[in-house]
């Protein structure tokens, strides 16, 4: 060791003779030194030395978690936006309609049908765009637990090197960067060539001083809520579907059944109008003209049956089948529309702003949005962070060897404050601050106009519900007043006294008026279910379930290791918001999610 310093100092400039002059008026102070236990000192240096860096990283750890959680939060605090809401409905004094609470939970069991009832059962479980939505909130999730790791030091990682290195004999500052995993050996050494490794962690930690790291977690924690949201939106829509496509199809069963109804009448008459014509009681005209009524009636039959098979391709899709016959699932109640209770619960206007989905999908997106223009305003401050190092390292110089890396005495570590600010950036952190604020804006506006669609849709499903009911009776009416006008004109037409065109006017009219009355008791079903899709009703069913199905989740955790963010199917799901908002965002700072 003494001689190590002595070859520093020689390298420094100071010759040896000179040293050894001062040493002999020394000698008395060294033979003093020479009788202190040396060895013990050094190693209890050492040690002393090894637990104030521990000590020392330690409070660099704690010092810049304090600062981060000290730290202030640019950018603005959201706020939930203003909508236009009405106090109450159009037709809410409609005998009808009631204003009193209701959750609409289990909205299609009103229709009493249990055919409708096994189909949203089977939609809710193997419906494809359901599912999607479901893996997007796994998709959401995992980007939050991304953003609360971003709050932590953010670059951190072991490393080892071992390299034999060759100085340059023509460059004398040539000499290998030390660091970490990197020695050099000691100035005024004549060393050429050498080995040398090293072992050690690195770590960099930007502290959140300003909140752009808490700003991002309460971003993606609102777009993981947005994400909820929206899975409950494609939710109440599908519910909806399914039942708007069930009555749909029994809808066109009716009016299948009420046109090959009518076909058989038409023959009747058609018949009669043959037999007149070969008792030369009437001309070949009337039979024309029968034959010409019934062919017209006989062609809505193949008409109304594509759209029937449209209906059922339809609804195989939102069962998520592939094209098989649905008697199993249809062959019962054929053609019998759904009815509807005579009144039906549509609360306040109000209502709306807590139970639909994507009015809550739209506040969430607007959320995460104000986060990011704090994340991006806080590029607008220097970045401070603290850097470190902690490892061994050694060399084959000045008789040690390689395996001192793991010695105490090849211990190394640096600790350290550094900041940087980008001062020239030409505008463009400002100007992607303007951009964050511009979308803010447009997804205020989003939510606002959605409040607003929202209570046009629940408005239209009234109108469609009250005033088919009305067209209903009136066309009920309608059906007996056309019956009775058919048979009295069959009869005086049998009977000669009446020509074969009021006849005909009577077929075509009871076939219209029995038409028409089939698809306006189903405009009333419709009209009610698309009251209740407005509303934002049908969500809660999920309450206890996962977003996955059984299948998808085995087949996703085979795959990937998802740990506690997707439980296997035979565990409970993780919880989730009934229906997400703003409140129901988590701490910004939170353990990591390994």
């Amino acid at each position: 060791m003494l001689l190590d310093r002595i070859r520093r100092r020689a390298g420094a400039g100071i010759s040896l003779r000179g040293l050894f002059v001062a040493g002999d008026r020394l000698r008395p102070a060294f033979r003093l030194c020479a009788t202190l236990p040396w060895r013990e000192i050094d190693k209890a240096e050492r040690q002393a030395g090894q637990r104030g860096a521990v000590i020392g990283l330690g409070w660099w750890f704690a010092a810049a978690l304090l600062v981060s959680l000290a730290g202030c939060a640019v950018g603005p605090d959201f706020a939930p936006p203003l909508a236009p809401v009405a106090d109450s409905w159009l037709e809410w004094r409609n005998k009808s309609l009631q204003t009193g609470p209701e959750e609409y939970r289990d909205w299609w069991r009103v229709f009493h049908d249990p055919i409708l009832d096994r189909l949203i059962d089977i939609a809710y479980s193997q419906n494809l765009t359901l599912l999607s939505a479901g893996t997007k909130v796994l998709q959401a999730r995992a980007q939050l637990g991304m953003a609360i790791g971003e709050f932590w030091p953010q670059k951190q990682g072991a490393l080892g090197t071992v390299s034999y290195n060759l100085l340059s004999q023509a460059n004398a500052q040539s000499s290998p960067a030390a660091g970490v995993g990197q020695s050099s050996p000691s100035p005024g050494l004549k060393i050429i060539n050498f080995w040398s490794d090293g072992i050690g962690v690195q770590a960099a930690w930007e502290l959140d001083f300003w909140g752009k790291f808490r700003r991002g977690v309460e971003s993606a924690d609102s777009a993981y809520l947005a994400s909820i949201a929206s899975y409950d939106d494609v939710l109440v829509t599908l519910l909806g579907d399914v039942a708007s496509t069930y009555i749909g199809i029994r809808t066109l069963e009716k009016q299948i059944a009420i046109a090959r109804e009518n076909v058989v009448k038409q023959r009747g008459i058609l018949a009669i109008a043959r037999d007149r014509y070969k008792g030369g009681a009437a001309t070949l005209l009337d039979v024309y003209q029968a034959e010409n009524i019934l062919g017209a009636t006989e062609a809505t039959v193949p008409q109304l049956t594509i759209q029937l098979q449209q209906g059922l391709n339809a609804l195989r899709v939102l069962l998520g089948m592939a094209p098989e016959p649905l008697g199993f699932l249809l062959a019962r109640s054929t053609g019998h529309i759904p009815a509807t209770p005579p009144k039906v619960v549509v609360g306040v206007p109000a209502d709306l702003l807590r139970r639909r989905p994507d009015i809550r999908a739209a506040e969430l997106k607007a959320a995460a949005q104000s986060a990011q223009v704090g994340v991006a305003a806080a590029d607008l401050y220097p970045a401070i962070s603290i850097t470190g190092a902690f490892g061994g390292l050694a060399s084959n110089v000045g008789g040690n060897n390689l395996w001192q890396a793991f010695h105490p005495a090849g211990r190394a570590f640096s600790v350290g404050p550094s900041f940087q600010w980008n001062l020239l950036n030409y505008g463009q952190i400002t100007n992607n601050v303007r951009l964050q604020d511009a979308t803010l804006q447009e997804y205020l506006v989003d939510y606002q106009n959605t409040v607003l669609k929202a209570q046009q849709e629940v408005e239209n499903g009234i109108s469609t519900f009250l005033l088919s009911r009305s067209q209903a009776e009136y066309l009920h009416r309608s059906v007996v007043a056309a019956n009775g006008a058919l048979h009295i004109a069959t009869l005086e037409y049998q009977q000669g006294t009446r020509d074969f065109t009021t006849v005909l006017t009577a077929e075509q009219n009871l076939y219209q008026a029995e038409n028409n009355l089939a698809m306006a008791t189903g405009n009333i079903s419709t009209g009610l279910v698309s009251i209740f899709r407005a509303l934002g009703g049908g969500w809660q069913i999920r309450d206890g379930n996962g977003f996955l199905n059984a299948a998808t989740t085995e087949e996703m955790r085979s795959r990937t290791n998802w740990g506690q963010l997707l439980p296997p199917a035979s565990e409970p799901p993780l919880p989730a918001p009934g229906l997400p908002g703003p409140e129901d965002r988590g701490p910004t700072v939170r353990a990591p999610e390994w």
